[in-house]
């Protein structure tokens, strides 16, 4: 394309930024009388018209933290100490923290570096100034470093440098951020442009009633439009892509004949635990491992005598020819009110309100644990649950169930092992292969319930097939993500790009 039809392509915001664009981002879009977007998009255009090249220079600015903006107005603790000393020149450790407003840290902090400067010494445990009036300026180039702030890291002396290493050392005084520059250069064939002395009104933009009116288009040109070159990828909003999965799988359990069913996220320990014939002294049952609700624990949680009486029974002598857990069973302690820790408590509670077998149930939803947070283990993650009631199930159904939700879900290949829970048996665990890490990813359990789960909830010992895998790891398998932090981090980038889940 030839400079005359170029020149025939630039639009207004195009021709405003021409003059200026020797110039910082901040100076055109101040001279130009235009916002630091539309000043972006007008440079993007011209560089895909090959009249500027722009790259993006990376800067390392060095700025005040949150501590170091309060010191910055209060003085550093050092600074405080010293001053308060260079009038009472001794001083205990509790004066000195008080008339200098220290807290703990900040005087040992403060001894510390005044002692390295030689401005103190410490005899039975008093303070003693030893510096003479003045000669704390001299020694604390700490504090003009600060004033200073912000400035450019590659700006800095070795001085500087070396007293930005000591205040890095220090909580929050300094902040290092990363600040991405924009530079333009102007091509041979902008400057030629350039040259022409353009005006944002030399063109035709669009056609009005005026210009037809007052047949304006007979004096100027139309602006000529190129369909060839990219445009900014427009993203439409979407749902969350584990929104999206979840989705994805009801329905799944939907076409395969489950109901969906649902409860609260806070239930009593004895729908979470007692319920499932999880012992009162088991680990689980701890602060370590479980969320309790203590403001809550006075809230009535309705359950029928029976079942009751039911559950304890099975803890406490067994049902069905076992012996149970051989203990006292305590009915205060199902009482206390948690977060709940998997979805399985909606199995207990769904099996109680059974009206007809055969029965088919799932649900998905949030459990929380008290996890220590790193790239496998959340305190809150998605669980897949579900129950199916049928005096003819056996376990082969049970894999055969599982092994077609995860085909849907697109895992090919699945692997079952022994496992042990207190509510099933028999019990397996469910492993998918991990093609990258090239081996096993265990993702969760599942089983058939035992008697003394079935027996005190609804009367019968009737074969339940139960399973509960975690969701969210199923998700990281089929994302190809590394670290289950990465799914609700909320990176634009991510989610902009990242595909339905569509097997």
């Amino acid at each position: 394309m030839n400079i005359k039809k170029i020149l025939e392509t630039l639009s207004p915001n195009e021709r405003k930024i021409l003059p200026y664009l020797d110039e910082k981002i901040e100076n055109i879009c101040k001279k130009s009388n235009l916002d630091k977007t539309s000043v972006l998009r007008a440079l993007r255009y011209l560089e895909n018209k090959k009249i500027i090249k722009s790259f993006i220079q990376e800067k390392k600015i060095i700025d005040v933290g949150v501590n170091g903006a309060f010191y910055r107005k209060k003085g550093l603790p050092e600074r405080r100490l010293f001053d308060i000393l260079d009038k009472k020149r001794i001083l205990n450790f509790q004066e000195a923290k008080k008339e200098a407003s220290l807290n703990d840290d900040e005087l040992k902090v403060s001894i510390g570096i005044l002692k390295r400067k030689d401005l103190i010494e410490i005899k039975k445990d008093k303070i003693i100034s030893k510096g003479k009036k003045g000669e704390i300026y001299r020694k604390m180039p700490e504090e003009s470093f600060i004033e200073a702030l912000p400035l450019d890291y590659d700006s800095l002396n070795q001085e500087q440098i070396s007293t930005l290493k000591d205040l890095k050392k220090r909580k929050e005084i300094i902040d290092i951020k990363t600040k991405k520059i924009i530079k333009i250069e102007i091509t041979n064939l902008g400057k030629e442009v350039i040259k022409q002395n353009l005006k944002p009104g030399d063109l035709i933009e669009q056609i009005t009633p005026d210009i037809i009116k007052k047949e304006l288009w007979k004096k100027k040109k139309f602006r000529r439009y190129n369909l060839t070159l990219p445009v900014p990828k427009i993203y439409g909003g979407k749902k969350h892509f584990v929104n999206q999965a979840i989705e994805y799988a009801k329905k799944i359990w939907l076409e395969m004949g489950f109901k969906e069913m649902t409860g609260d996220l806070i239930v009593s320990s004895f729908w979470n635990f007692d319920a499932l014939f999880t012992p009162q002294d088991h680990p689980a049952r701890e602060m370590q491992d479980t969320f309790f609700i203590p403001i809550l624990d006075k809230r009535d949680t309705p359950i029928e005598k029976k079942i009751i009486r039911a559950v304890q029974k099975a803890h406490e002598k067994g049902v069905a020819g076992s012996k149970g857990w051989q203990y006292k069973w305590d009915e205060d302690k199902s009482k206390k009110l948690i977060l709940r820790t998997h979805t399985t408590c909606i199995s207990s509670q769904t099996l109680t309100k059974l009206k007809e077998i055969p029965a088919k149930f799932f649900a998905i939803g949030k459990c929380f644990r008290n996890e220590t947070l790193d790239w496998s283990h959340g305190f809150e993650f998605n669980q897949t649950e579900g129950i199916v009631v049928d005096e003819n199930a056996n376990f082969r159904h049970l894999l055969g169930y599982l092994k077609q939700f995860f085909k849907k879900m697109g895992f090919e290949k699945i692997r079952f092992s022994p496992a042990y829970f207190p509510y099933t048996e028999p019990s397996v665990e469910i492993s998918t292969w991990h093609p990258e890490k090239k081996k096993w990813l265990e993702i969760g359990g599942a089983g058939i319930f035992r008697p003394e789960v079935t027996i005190p909830l609804f009367g019968k010992n009737i074969p339940v097939l139960a399973w509960g895998p975690g969701f969210d790891r199923i998700l990281m398998d089929y994302y190809k993500i590394n670290d289950i932090r990465e799914l609700y981090k909320n990176d634009l980038n991510f989610l902009r790009e990242v595909k339905f889940w569509m097997k």
